[in-house]
C-alpha cells in the first residue's frame, strides 16, 4: 500500500512539473505570433464547432475512411443475406453474391442514388478493386490446397470422362452461341476470337467450393455420387483454370500465334513449379508435419512463394489468380500442414476479403442494362445453353461410364454449380474489355441461376427416382451417433454387449456430425478421420464392418432425426457425457430423459424406434448391473439374455413383483448361467450404489424416472445405459 501511494505521488509531481514547463515553453513561443498575423491578415476565423464539422467532413471523405465504411456495410450485408439464403436451403455464398448486387447500381444505386454515391463514390472503387483482388489471390491459394490428387488418381478413368465432357460440351455450345451474340453486342468492343473463347469458358466452369459444401450438407461425401462429383469437380478445376490461362493469353495477344510465346512460358512455369518448387516444399513440410504450431518464418516463406507465383503469372499475361491457384496445388501434401495453413488463410479470405469482391462485382452488375425483351430472351437462352452443356454433358458422360440415370443426373446437377468461380472468370473478362457490360450482367445472372437451382434439382431427382419397392433388408439395422472419438468406440462396444453374436450379422451405422458449415472439404476430411479412428479400432477388434456416416451441418438435431427416420433402425444409440446426469429440477422428475440435455432429448422425443442413451461416467467395461421392474420391462429380457450369453458377469436386480409369468421368464433365462449372474431383489434405490463403479448400469425408462427423484443418488451411480422401447 505504501508503495502504491508513493507511485501516485511521483505521478502527480511529474504532471505538475512537466505540465508547468510545457505551458511556459508555449507562452515563450508567443513572441513569434506577429509572423502569422502579417501573412494571414484578413483571414476570417470560423467558429470552433464549424471548424470541427469541417474536419469531420474532411475525414469522412478521406480515402481510408471511405474504404473502411464500405467494408463495414459490405460485411454486414453479406452476413445478413448469407444467413437468409442458408435458411431456405441454399449455400450461403449465393446470398453473399446477391448482397453485392443489392449494394450495386441495380438496387441501391437506382432507388437510393445519394446513399450509393456516398458509400461508393467512383474515385474510391480502385481501392476496393485492389483489396478484392488480394482476397481472390488468397482464396485461389486455398482452392489449390483443397485439391486432393489422391482422389483424382483413384477415380481417374471416370473423372476424366465426366469432367472433360463437362468442359468440352459447354465450351463448344458457348462458342456456337457466340455466333448469334457477337455481331450485335460485342463487335464494336472486341475481336470475335477472345469473345467466343470467354463465352465458352464461362459455360464450362464448376464451383468446386460450393459443390463440396453442398455434398457435405447432404451427407453425400462417402457415396459413389459424392466421390465422383468431388473428383470430377477437382479435375474440372485444374483443367478449366489451365484453359482459362490459355484463353487470357490469346485474348491479350489477339491471335493464337501471338499467344504461343505466353503459352510456352506458362508451360515452363508449370514444369518448374511441379519439378523444382514442389519437391523443395515437400522436404520443408516434413520438418513441420508433427508440429501443432508452424514457425512464423516458414509461414512467411509460404506466403512469399504465393506472391512470387502470382506476380509471375501476372507478368506472363495469364492473371495472378492462376499463379495463386498453382501455389496452393504444389503445397506439401501433409494433411496436418495444409490444415494449419488453410486455417490461417481461409477465414480471412472467406470472411473479410471475398465479400469485398462480391460487392465490387455487384457494382459492375447493373440489371437495368438488360432493358429490352430481346436481352431477356438472350439471358434465358444462355442459361439454357449453360444448363444443357454442363448438366447434360456431365450426366450423359456419367451414364456412359456405368452410373445409373439417378446418379448421373445428380452428378450433372452438382457439376452445373458455378457460383463464385464463374464470377472470378467473368470479372477477368470484363476487366480485359472482352465482355461488354450487358453480356457481363447476363452471365452473372446465369451464374446465380445455375447455382441456385442445384439444391432444388437434387431434391427433384430424389423424388423422381424414389424407391418403388418396400422390400426390407433381412439384416437387423443398428444406428449410433457419437460426439467424442472415445464415445464412438464405447457405443460400439455397448452394441456388442446388447447383441453379442447377432452383431456380426447386423448392419451397423456409425454417425458423427460436425456442427458448422464453414469447413473446407480438406479440413472436414481431417476431422472425420480423427473422429472415427478409435471406433475403427474397436470395429477391427470385434471383426465388424461399419457403415460410417459423416456430415458437416448447422442443424444437428434435425439431421439426426432425419437420418434415424430414413434408416428406421432396430435401435438407436446415443452418447451423453457425465454432466447429463445432473438433475435440472425436481418438478421434471417424471419426465422421461429429463436428465439429458436438450439436444439428446429433442432427438429421443421425435423418433419411434427403440432408443438407448449412454451416460458416460468413466466407463471401464467392468461388470454389468441390470435392473428389471416387472412385466413393463419384458422387452429388456432379450438384451439381458444376450449379455449373459456373451459371458459378461451380471449383477441382476429385480423388483418384488407378483407377476409370476415375468418371474418365471427371468428365472428360466438366468438358470443356465447361474455362475455368471448374481440375483438380488430390488428393495431400495440405495442398493444401486453397490454396482461396479467402473461397470455399466442398465435400466429401462421407468426405473430411470424413479432415479430422477433422488439427485444425490443419481450423481453417485456408475455409467448408465437407459433404454426406451419402441413407441
Amino acid at each position: 500500500m505504501q508503495r502504491t501511494k508513493k507511485n501516485y505521488l511521483i505521478y502527480v509531481i511529474m504532471l505538475i512539473l512537466f505540465g508547468g514547463l510545457i505551458y511556459g515553453a508555449i507562452e515563450e513561443g508567443s513572441r513569434f505570433d506577429h509572423y502569422m498575423s502579417a501573412s494571414g491578415a484578413g483571414v476570417h476565423e470560423a467558429e470552433p464547432f464549424d471548424m470541427f464539422l469541417e474536419v469531420v467532413s474532411g475525414n469522412l471523405h478521406h480515402s481510408l475512411a471511405t474504404l473502411l465504411i464500405q467494408i463495414i456495410v459490405v460485411l454486414i450485408a453479406v452476413r445478413i443475406f448469407g444467413y437468409l439464403f442458408q435458411r431456405i436451403g441454399q449455400p450461403g455464398v449465393i446470398g453473399e453474391i446477391v448482397a453485392g448486387i443489392v449494394l450495386g447500381p441495380s438496387l441501391l444505386g437506382k432507388y437510393f442514388p445519394e446513399a450509393f454515391l456516398f458509400l461508393f463514390p467512383p474515385e474510391s472503387l480502385t481501392n476496393l478493386e485492389l483489396i478484392s483482388q488480394i482476397g481472390l489471390v488468397l482464396f485461389m491459394f486455398v482452392i489449390g490446397m483443397e485439391l486432393d490428387f489422391s482422389v483424382l488418381k483413384n477415380k481417374i478413368n471416370e473423372t476424366l470422362v465426366i469432367s472433360h465432357a463437362g468442359i468440352l460440351v459447354p465450351f463448344f455450345l458457348g462458342i456456337v452461341s457466340s455466333y448469334w451474340i457477337y455481331e450485335e453486342y460485342a463487335s464494336s468492343q472486341t475481336h470475335f476470337l477472345p469473345f467466343a473463347l470467354f463465352i465458352g469458358i464461362s459455360m464450362s466452369i464448376t464451383a468446386f467450393p460450393v459443390l463440396a459444401r453442398i455434398i457435405q450438407e447432404r451427407d453425400m461425401a462417402k457415396s459413389q455420387v459424392g466421390i465422383l462429383s468431388i473428383a470430377s469437380a477437382a479435375n474440372d478445376d485444374v483443367t478449366a483454370w489451365c484453359l482459362l490461362a490459355v484463353v487470357i493469353a490469346i485474348a491479350k495477344a489477339g491471335t493464337f500465334a501471338s499467344a504461343i510465346y505466353t503459352i510456352v512460358l506458362t508451360i515452363i512455369y508449370i514444369v518448374i513449379m511441379f519439378a523444382v518448387v514442389r519437391p523443395f516444399l515437400k522436404k520443408l513440410g516434413k520438418e513441420y508435419a508433427n508440429q501443432e504450431v508452424i514457425n512464423k518464418n516458414f509461414v512467411g516463406f509460404i506466403l512469399l512463394v504465393l506472391v512470387v507465383s502470382s506476380v509471375t503469372t501476372e507478368i506472363l499475361g495469364i492473371h495472378a489468380l492462376f499463379g495463386a491457384f498453382m501455389a496452393g496445388v504444389i503445397m506439401p501434401p501433409n494433411t496436418g500442414f495444409r490444415k494449419v495453413m488453410m486455417e490461417k488463410v481461409e477465414d480471412i479470405a472467406l470472411v473479410f476479403f471475398l465479400p469485398l469482391f462480391f460487392a465490387f462485382t455487384g457494382l459492375r452488375t447493373e440489371i437495368g442494362l438488360i432493358n429490352s425483351p430481346q436481352l431477356w430472351w438472350l439471358c434465358l437462352f444462355l442459361i439454357a445453353v449453360a444448363v444443357a452443356g454442363k448438366l447434360g454433358g456431365c450426366a450423359i458422360a456419367a451414364r456412359l461410364v456405368g452410373e445409373s440415370w439417378k446418379d448421373s443426373l445428380k452428378i450433372g446437377t452438382l457439376m452445373n454449380t458455378r457460383g463464385l468461380m464463374e464470377l472470378v472468370a467473368l470479372n477477368i473478362g470484363y476487366e480485359m474489355g472482352v465482355l461488354p457490360p450487358s453480356i457481363f450482367v447476363i452471365l452473372v445472372i446465369m451464374a446465380l441461376v445455375t447455382t441456385f437451382m442445384t439444391t432444388p434439382l437434387l431434391h427433384l431427382v430424389d423424388r423422381v427416382f424414389a424407391r418403388r419397392t418396400s422390400k426390407e433388408s433381412l439384416k437387423q439395422k443398428l444406428l449410433l451417433f457419437f460426439g467424442r472419438a472415445d464415445s464412438g468406440s464405447n457405443l460400439l462396444y455397448i452394441y456388442h454387449l446388447l447383441f453379442g453374436r447377432q452383431l456380426g450379422n447386423s448392419h451397423v451405422i456409425a454417425a458423427h456430425y460436425t456442427l458448422g458449415t464453414d469447413l473446407s472439404p480438406l479440413t472436414a476430411e481431417h476431422y472425420e478421420q480423427e473422429s472415427f479412428s478409435l471406433l475403427n479400432e474397436e470395429a477391427g477388434l470385434l471383426g465388424l464392418q461399419i457403415d460410417r456416416r459423416y456430415q458437416v451441418t448447422n442443424k444437428l438435431e434435425q439431421e439426426i432425426v432425419q437420418l434415424t427416420r430414413h434408416e428406421n433402425p432396430n435401435m438407436l444409440l446415443l452418447g451423453a457425457s457425465s454432466r447429463y446426469g445432473v438433475m435440472e429440477s425436481a418438478s421434471r422428475a417424471s419426465s422421461f430423459f429429463h436428465l439429458l440435455r436438450d439436444k439428446v432429448r429433442v432427438v429421443v422425443d421425435q423418433v419411434n424406434c427403440p432408443v438407448g442413451v449412454f451416460v458416460n461416467r468413466e466407463y471401464r467395461r467392468g461388470k454389468v448391473t441390470f435392473v428389471l421392474a416387472g412385466s413393463v420391462d419384458e422387452f429388456m429380457l432379450h438384451y439381458l439374455q444376450s449379455i449373459i450369453a456373451n459371458g459378461t458377469p451380471v449383477q441382476l436386480y429385480t423388483f418384488d413383483t407378483h407377476d409370476e409369468g415375468f418371474v418365471d421368464a427371468v428365472d428360466s433365462l438366468v438358470a443356465p448361467y447361474a455362475g455368471e449372474v448374481t440375483m438380488r431383489k430390488f428393495m431400495d434405490l440405495s442398493m444401486l450404489l453397490d454396482a461396479d463403479k467402473d461397470g455399466l448400469l442398465i435400466m429401462s425408462q421407468q426405473i430411470y424416472a424413479m432415479l430422477a427423484e433422488d439427485e444425490t443418488l443419481n450423481q453417485q451411480l456408475p455409467s448408465l445405459l437407459i433404454i426406451r422401447d419402441k413407441k
